[in-house]
Formats: structure tokens, sequence, C-alpha cells
């Protein structure tokens, strides 16, 4: 009797914990809550950025007043750098160089990973798994994985608040579980008052938009053969290195979470052949094809980089055309 007894009250608790478990979001449900707060809400981020070479103490706001999203981001420690967008401009201020603006949804700035992230293109690449709960700022938070599919470039392991959904850590993970990167938020504030106080970023006196040149590189004598899928050519870019006069094409990649670029130019004495750097998240794959040299630079993984400067071909007939019509 005491055997079906216990047998009865563990298939009941067993049953309970299923029903708990299924009444609770997905991962993929969690990350698109996660994906609206940090658009909607108004908050304060306090955080730091821990690398290997050191750590780095930010902050970050974010509100909505009518539809019209501001954001600023601080470095709280050296000399005074901020970032600021205001609608689809924005505008970054650093030492040495004079304040400018440009046109933009997103700053190019140490921000939390995915807070701003468009879930929905990246599942078509990446899988979502909650891995547990955790605490992270004092907060109670679910913990998910963001595991890239093919497994060529690297992870995400998220901490969202259970109460606000905004992301409150994010740390970066390579193939072998190493940690290259975390974001630790230190202390966090949601309160309709930012707003009122983020309007007066309206009437900041920030450089007007930079005018930029239409790009007129079309065409070239080079193709990426291998990227892995869900990376998408941005644009081609063709310059003169101010010190060497070589003549540089690039061209940038993204998938919406990370992003590389190919470098390519003729080679010369200074070219580093078959040369692989990686420091922290960043990679640099050099490889010499004939008389060209082929950089890739980017947030991947070294071997995913090198396949990408492997697969890089020419034509040599666009060669000649390209040299011909050289700026």
């Amino acid at each position: 009797m005491k055997k079906f007894l216990v047998s009865v009250v563990t298939a009941l608790f067993s049953l309970n914990v299923s029903l708990a478990f299924a009444d609770e979001p997905s991962a993929e449900a969690l990350l698109h809550q996660m994906s609206r707060a940090s658009q909607k809400l108004n908050y304060e981020l306090s955080y730091i950025l821990i690398k290997k070479n050191g750590i780095e103490p930010l902050l970050y706001r974010h509100a909505v007043e009518k539809g019209y999203s501001l954001a600023h981001l601080v470095y709280l420690s050296g000399p005074v750098r901020e970032v600021i967008r205001r609608g689809h401009e924005v505008s970054y201020i650093e030492p040495g160089i004079e304040p400018f603006t440009i046109e933009s949804d997103k700053m190019v700035a140490p921000v939390i990973p995915l807070l701003h992230g468009d879930m929905t293109q990246l599942s078509h690449y990446y899988d979502f798994v909650k891995i547990g709960r955790g605490r992270e700022a004092g907060a109670a938070c679910q913990v998910i994985r963001v595991v890239p599919k093919d497994g060529l470039r690297y992870s995400y392991v998220l901490w969202i608040d259970e109460r606000s959904h905004l992301p409150l850590r994010a740390d970066l993970v390579d193939r072998d579980g190493e940690v290259l990167e975390q974001y630790r938020t230190i202390s966090y504030s949601l309160s309709d008052k930012l707003a009122e106080l983020m309007l007066s970023l309206n009437k900041a006196q920030l450089p007007h938009v930079l005018s930029l040149p239409e790009n007129p590189v079309k065409k070239t004598f080079w193709s990426v053969g291998w990227v892995p899928n869900g990376f998408s050519s941005k644009e081609l870019n063709r310059y003169r290195m101010a010190i060497t006069d070589r003549l540089v094409e690039s061209q940038i990649y993204t998938d919406g979470l990370f992003s590389f670029s190919v470098y390519v130019a003729d080679s010369d004495n200074l070219s580093l052949k078959n040369q692989l750097i990686r420091q922290g998240r960043r990679t640099l794959q050099t490889v010499v094809k004939g008389n060209t040299e082929i950089s890739v630079i980017g947030d991947i993984p070294p071997s995913t980089a090198k396949r990408i400067a492997q697969s890089v071909k020419f034509e040599l007939h666009s060669k000649a055309k390209s040299e011909e019509s050289q700026p």
C-alpha cells in the first residue's frame, strides 16, 4: 500500500511540474518579449563589459515618447565618450575626433547584444534553448541560449528579467564553451519620468547628418564563393590606403547578429601569408593567392574566417576592367 501511495504522489508531482512548465513561454517567445520590451519601455541599464583585456563600465538609457525613440550610451570611465540616437539619427562623441552624426537605426557601440534584434529573422539560423533560471542584478531571470544551427559562428547565453523582460546579462561563447565577452548589469530601473529627462536630447546641439557620397562601385573582379547561411552582403567599397597607396576593395556581410568584412588588395612585401590572429571575439585571417592578398576580419570563429578567405575567386578580365576604372 505504501509503495502504491508513493507512486501516486510521485505521478501527481510530475504531472504538476509538467503542467507548470507547459504554462511557461517558449525560449523564442521570451526573446520576442525581450525585443518588444527593449523597444517600448523607458529604462536605464548600468552594466559592465568584461573582456580579456579589461572591464568597461557603461550606462544605457532608452525612452519612447509618442512613438519617437531616444537612446543614450555613456562610457563611465576614461575620456568623455557618448553615443546618442534620436529617431533615425545616431551621433558619436569621441575623444580626438570631431563629433559626427549619421543616418541609422542602430548604434555601433557596446550595447547589450540582441537588445533590438529581429528574432524572426534570427530563428532561421539559430536555435533558442531554455537552460533554466538564474539571478542577475538581484532579479530572477530566465536563461536562454542562442545557438547557431550550423555550428559555424558564436553563441550567446542570455539572462532575461522575468518581470521587465529586459536582458540583464549576455555571455558570448565560442564552440569550445569558452566565454569571450560578458555584459553584466549591475543595476537597472524603469520609469516614465525617463522620457521627460531624455527629451532634453532633442535640444542638444549635435552635428547635422553627414551627407555620404553614393558608392559608385557596382562590380569587381572577385567574389566570395562561400559564407555561412544567413549572411548577406551589404556595400562594396573601393579606396586607396593613405600610406602605401594600395588599392583596396572591401565588402561587409552580416546575419543580423554577427558581421565580418572581406578585404582584397594586390599583395606586396608587407602582406601576411596565411596569418591568423584572434583577439577575443575578433578574428583576422589573411591568405595570399597569386598576387592578391585576401583578409577576413570579423566576429566569427577562426575556422569559419579561413574557409571564407579560401573561397574567394577571381575573374582576370574583370580585374583588368577594374584597374582601368580606378579612381
